[in-house]
C-alpha cells in the first residue's frame, strides 16, 4: 500500500500572488445600459473581484476541508487524492463517489457526513456508508497524468478500481458519480462487474455513450 495521509496546505506565496493579480485586473469598458445583454455584467464583475481580493478566506475553507480524512496514494505512477470517512454503523457499505467537471471532491462535502453518520441526522446506522471520494486524475491534489495519449475516462475508471481494492482493500463497493463521473462510473461497472454492486448517476449529459459500451460501435443515424 502506498496511501499517505493528506493535509490541504496552499504556500502562503500563491495566495499573495493571487491578490496581486487581481489588483492588477485590466477592465476592459463597456456598452451604455449594456447590462448582462453581452455576457457578464461588468459592474458585477467587479464587485466579485474585489470580495476575492480583500475578503475571501481561503484559510477559513481549507480548515474545512481539512476536518475531512484526507490522503494520496500512488497508482500506476501518479499519485491520487482523496477523502475516506468510515461509517458509523454495524456493516457499512463501501461507496466510491466520483464527481464531474469543471468542479471537483468538493461537491459531495454536504452529503459525506450523511452517509457516514445516517444516525446523527435521524436514519438508521445500517443504511451507514465507508464513503471514498477521490479527485479524478489531473483534478484538485491529484497528480497530472503522465500517460501517452492523455487521460481517458476508461483509465480514471482503472485507477479508481485500483485505489478500492489493492489501496483501500474493499472487493465489493457502489459507485456513484456526476457529469464527466457519470461516465467513469459507467465504465468502470462495465470493466468491472465483479467489484461494483450498483451504480447512481447524474447529469449524464452523452445518451449515446452511455446507452452503448466503448466496444459496441455506434448506430449510424437513421
Amino acid at each position: 500500500m502506498s496511501i499517505q495521509p493528506f493535509n490541504i496546505d496552499i504556500p502562503q506565496a500563491t495566495l499573495d500572488d493571487l491578490r496581486e493579480r487581481l489588483a492588477q485586473t485590466r477592465w476592459p469598458d463597456e456598452a451604455e445600459n449594456a447590462g448582462w445583454n453581452y455576457g457578464t455584467n461588468l459592474g458585477y464583475l467587479k464587485e466579485l473581484v474585489d470580495y476575492w481580493q480583500n475578503e475571501y478566506d481561503w484559510r477559513a475553507q481549507e480548515a474545512k476541508l481539512n476536518q475531512f480524512a484526507q490522503f494520496r496514494a500512488e497508482i500506476d505512477g501518479s499519485h491520487i487524492h482523496f477523502i475516506h470517512v468510515r461509517g458509523k454503523g454495524p456493516n457499512p457499505t463501501p461507496l466510491l463517489l466520483i464527481h464531474g467537471w469543471p468542479d471537483s471532491f468538493y461537491r459531495f462535502h454536504k452529503v459525506i457526513p450523511m452517509l457516514t453518520d445516517p444516525a446523527s441526522f435521524g436514519g438508521n446506522p445500517e443504511d451507514a456508508f465507508d464513503v471514498i471520494v477521490p479527485s479524478l486524475p489531473g483534478f484538485g491534489f491529484s497528480d497530472r497524468p503522465h500517460f501517452s495519449g492523455g487521460m481517458k475516462s476508461l483509465r480514471s475508471a482503472e485507477m479508481l478500481s485500483k485505489l478500492m481494492t489493492e489501496e483501500l482493500g474493499y472487493q465489493r463497493y457502489a459507485v456513484a458519480g456526476g457529469d464527466v463521473g457519470s461516465r467513469v462510473t459507467r465504465l468502470l461497472a462495465l470493466a468491472h462487474p465483479e467489484q461494483v454492486i450498483g451504480i447512481h448517476l447524474t447529469d449524464i449529459g452523452f445518451p449515446r455513450e452511455i446507452a452503448f459500451p466503448p466496444d459496441v460501435p455506434n448506430p449510424s443515424p437513421a
